[in-house]
C-alpha cells in the first residue's frame, strides 16, 4: 500500500540460547524491523520475555524494535518498554481501557504507536483510533504461540483495515502477524500490507538470509 514490503522477523521463533547470534544473522540479511512478542500468560496462554530483553537487543543492533504487547495491563507496562528502547509499541485494542489515551502516552514518551486486533475483533473498531496511529497490526492467527497456520480470511481483514484508514484519510503502516510464509506473504502484500512479521518461516531454516530474500521476492 505504501511502498516495498518490510520484513520483521519475530524472535519468538529464534533460539533462546543463541538469541544474539540469530538476531545478528537476520540483521546482516537486511531486515527492516525486529519483532518482539511480549506475552504475559494472562491475555494470551503463553509467557515470553520482558523489558530486559528489549534493553539487551537495543545494545546489539540499531534496527528498530517493534514491540508487540500481548498483555492485560498495557497502561502500566508501556513505559517499561519505551525506557528499555522500544521504537514501536503495539498494544491490543482488546486489552485497552482507553486506547487513544494510551497511544498519546506512547507518543509523549517518544515512541511510535500501533494498535493490534485479534482475528475475531471487527476491523470497524479501528475507526476509533486510526487517525492517531503509526501502525495497524492485523493478527492472522490467534495470538499466543509461534508456528500457527494462517487464517484464510486474513487478507480480507487486511483490506478492511486499509479501508478504515482510507476513510479516515490516514496512512499508517499495515502490519500482519501470524503464519507468514512464501505462500501467504504475497496474499497479504497484494492487498496492501506493508510489514510482514515472520517467525517460524525464517528461524526454522538454516539459511535465514535466503528466506528473507525470497519473502521479498514473492511480494514484488
Amino acid at each position: 500500500m505504501y511502498g516495498p514490503v518490510q520484513i520483521a522477523p519475530s524472535i519468538l521463533s529464534a533460539d533462546c540460547a543463541n538469541l544474539e547470534r540469530d538476531v545478528r544473522e537476520v540483521v546482516d540479511a537486511g531486515i527492516d524491523w525486529i519483532h518482539v512478542d511480549v506475552m504475559d500468560g494472562h491475555f494470551v496462554p503463553n509467557l515470553t520475555i520482558g523489558p530486559a530483553h528489549v534493553r539487551a537487543l537495543k545494545e546489539i543492533t540499531d534496527v528498530p524494535l517493534d514491540v508487540h504487547l500481548m498483555i492485560d495491563n498495557p497502561e502500566e507496562q508501556v513505559p517499561w518498554y519505551i525506557s528499555a528502547g522500544a521504537d514501536m509499541i503495539s498494544v491490543h485494542y482488546e486489552a485497552c481501557s482507553d486506547p487513544r489515551a494510551l497511544i498519546a502516552t506512547i507518543h509523549e514518551r517518544g515512541a511510535q504507536a500501533g494498535i493490534a486486533i485479534n482475528p475475531d475483533t471487527p476491523t470497524e473498531v479501528l475507526a476509533d483510533v486510526v487517525d492517531v496511529l503509526d501502525m495497524v497490526l492485523v493478527m492472522s492467527v490467534h495470538p499466543g504461540f509461534a508456528g500457527q497456520s494462517f487464517i484464510p480470511e486474513s487478507p480480507a481483514r487486511l483490506a478492511a483495515a486499509i479501508g478504515q484508514c482510507k476513510d479516515a484519510g490516514v496512512e499508517p503502516l499495515i502490519e500482519v502477524d501470524g503464519g507468514i510464509n512464501f505462500l501467504t506473504a504475497p496474499l497479504c502484500s497484494a492487498v496492501g500490507a506493508d510489514v510482514l512479521v515472520a517467525g517460524n518461516a525464517i528461524f526454522s531454516q538454516t539459511d535465514r538470509a535466503a528466506v528473507i530474500k525470497e519473502l521479498r521476492h514473492v511480494c514484488d
